[in-house]
This record gives structure tokens, sequence and C-alpha cells, in this order.
């Protein structure tokens, strides 16, 4: 006779531990009202019971999943060399994992996105929530988040808020400026800009940031010296091609994502012109290659992993109806390499 295996409940970590079943559940899920050591006494039980929550029944009776979804635009392997989006995804999963949510990834796309809308993504996955990466101002889910306030929502790098969206960046205008002035004091008056698209809005930001900078030094801003690299490397060769032939007169070039400056320097290095000795190049980002390439590259950092935590931590608190907060702005820094150096008279 075979014999039936018990699944211990939260029931049997109660009457094991003497109290009730509402502390045990509130212990298991992370309440602070618990204290520490019954907290570990109902912890240790359940790992002695082989308690497994289960999540649907849990979920039914609760109305919550404790779970949240990341939707990223355009997952392809051009992106691989600069790894943002999974730095991103590191920061997201840790902050979430710590806070006891689920996540899960959809990979999406502008011709899926007529197919199923954002909140029919959002209920057919049975998420409470996402935070959205890569989307372009021109995209259809962008307009439905802002429009329909369905599901709450973090946007990483799209300055949007409502009563269920937020939006973590970091600052983009500011950390432009940060590049174009370290040019500036090394005397460079010549500087080009190798920018993104016109969809995407740290390109609008950074933009801004590079005229600031060249502004506040008496320089014209010259907007024929501004090309869109669509923060792709054969895009910063191509740009910096252009710059080449129709400004010889630049000494130095600021790119908006340091996978276009890589693309500027290897036409750089085409064209027999020596970086930073001919033409000095920044980057933004700082993405792991940038420390390694040779030159090694100058940049701004920006800190990927904690846009994924904060990200995360901001969702979750929506979720949670802990904060109104709806807007984070990280800050950056310059990191000073090889790709740089002060204009040589």
């Amino acid at each position: 006779m075979e014999r039936c295996l018990h699944m211990a409940t939260i029931k049997d970590i109660a009457k094991q531990a003497g109290v009730s079943v509402t502390t045990v559940s509130r212990a298991l899920n992370g309440y602070d009202d618990v204290n520490e050591v019954t907290r570990k006494k109902i912890k240790r039980i359940a790992e002695e019971l082989s308690y497994s929550p289960n999540a649907v029944a849990r979920s039914l009776v609760s109305k919550k999943t404790r779970t949240i979804g990341l939707i990223i635009s355009d997952i392809n392997r051009a992106g691989a060399k600069d790894a943002f989006a999974y730095e991103v995804l590191c920061g997201i999963n840790d902050r979430a994992g710590d806070l006891n949510y689920d996540l899960l990834l959809f990979s999406t796309s502008p011709t899926k996105q007529i197919e199923k809308s954002y909140t029919t993504l959002c209920k057919e996955r049975n998420v409470e929530g996402a935070i959205i990466s890569g989307l372009r101002l021109d995209d259809p889910y962008l307009h439905e988040v802002i429009d329909q306030n369905a599901f709450p929502c973090v946007l990483i790098d799209i300055p949007r808020t409502g009563d269920n969206v937020g939006h973590i960046t970091s600052d983009s205008r500011v950390g432009a400026s940060m590049a174009v002035r370290h040019l500036l004091e090394g005397g460079h008056r010549r500087i080009a800009m190798i920018n993104g698209h016109d969809q995407a809005s740290v390109s609008k930001e950074r933009y801004e940031g590079y005229k600031d900078a060249l502004r506040e030094a008496g320089l014209e801003v010259r907007e024929d010296s501004v090309y869109d690299g669509f923060f792709t490397e054969d895009g910063g060769a191509e740009a910096m091609y252009q710059i080449l032939i129709r400004h010889p007169d630049v000494t130095a070039v600021f790119c908006a994502s340091d996978l276009m400056a890589l693309g500027a320097m290897r036409t750089l290095e085409k064209l027999g012109r020596k970086v930073p000795d001919d033409m000095s190049v920044i980057g933004f980002d700082d993405i792991t290659i940038s420390a390694y390439c040779s030159p090694k590259l100058t940049t701004i950092r920006q800190d990927k992993y904690e846009l994924g935590y904060q990200g995360a931590q901001l969702l979750i608190d929506m979720l949670e109806q802990r904060t109104d907060n709806r807007k984070i702005l990280l800050n950056n820094q310059l990191i000073v390499r090889e790709s740089t150096r002060p204009l040589q008279k």
C-alpha cells in the first residue's frame, strides 16, 4: 500500500511553534512586526518541515501574486557588448528577491505591441506591475502606460510620471555637461557630438548638457557638428567618418554612449588618427569594455545596477502604497582614462 505524503501547511508550523497562523504568515512574508527570535524559530521549523508556500493559492487568497515584470524592447545580440540591460536586470532581480517578489522577463517589439497591449500582457502573465526599459518616445506601450494608468509601471530613462507611473534615470544632462567641460578644461574648443537618435529621451538630455557646457564657455553651438549614431558601434563609426570629412578642425568628440565611442575610435584607427594625440574621445555609460579597450576610454559612469535596484524598489513601494514619490534621479561620475588629453598648442 502506497503511503500518502503529507505536505506541511502553515497550520503545522503554527502548532509546532506555539503561535498563531497569522504570526507565521507575517513572519514568512517579511513583515517587521514579528520579533526576531520568533521569526527565526518559525523559519527554522518551516525548513525542518520542508514547508513550501503555494504561490497560486496564496495569490488567490490575497489577490496579490508578488510578481513583477521586466519588459525590455528589442533584445538582440548587438547589445551584448555593452551588457547595459544585463546590469539593470541584475539590480532588479536582487531587489525583487530581497523583498520576496518574483520577476518575469518579457521581450517586446513594436510588432508584438500592436498584437498585445501592455495591460493585456500584465493580465495574462498575472503580474502586479512592470518595469519597462528600452522604449522609444514614439513607442505604443509608452502612450498606453501614460493614458490608461491600469497597471503600476516604472519607466527606465523616460521622464514620465502619473498616479500609477514612476520613472528612474541617471542625470543625463548634467553628465553630458560634465563630459564636455572635461574637454573644455583641456583647451578643446571645437568639440563635436555623436548622439543617439531623436526618439530617445537620454539623447535629448545629453544634447542639452552638451549645449549647456559650450554656452557656459562662451562658445557657439554648431548644430552641424552633431551626428546621430543610433547607440550602435557601427553608427558611431559612420558618424566619426562624417565629422572628419566635414569638420577637419574638430579636436574632440563627446559620444552619448560608450558603444558609439568605440565605433568612433575604430574609424580614427582605420584612418591613421591617434587617440588621444590627434583626437580626444569621451563616452557615456562606463560599460565594462571601456576599461579594457585601447586606449582605455574616458567616460561618464552611470550606475546601471543601481538603476535596476532602485527601479524595483520604487515599483514595489508603489504596489504596497508606501510612497508618493514617482521620480528617482541618480548622479553620474566622470572617469578619466586614456582617450582624452589636453589640446597640444
